[in-house]
């Protein structure tokens, strides 16, 4: 007899976090995590990453030095539509001469 794993996504998730949560939070987690059609735990990692994500690791101030320094530079740019088209124009271009000029 074989014994086949189930889950194996698990081994690399090894770490159990542990939270107190009052059972009104708690029905209300289950809740929107069904809601969405997600476990409750895969639920919770989604909003622990987008928690992650959306909190500042760095020097708020530094930050913002270097996007106005940027805002500053002047470089030469033309209608969006217009420069989409050049660069598919470009890596057709591109596509075409590697396959020889043959149909693609």
């Amino acid at each position: 007899m074989t014994i086949r794993p189930v889950v194996r996504y698990t081994t690399d998730m090894s770490k159990r976090l542990q939270v107190v949560i009052g059972d009104a939070d708690l029905l209300g987690y289950e809740r929107t995590a069904k809601a969405s059609g997600l476990s409750l735990s895969e639920w919770v990692r989604q909003a622990l990453r987008a928690a992650q994500r959306e909190t500042s690791d760095g020097d708020v101030e530094a930050k913002l030095a270097l996007i106005r320094r940027a805002a500053n530079y002047r470089f030469p740019v033309d209608d969006i539509d217009k420069m989409l088209a050049e660069t598919e124009a470009g890596r057709l271009a591109e596509i075409e001469a590697a396959f020889g000029g043959a149909d693609v």
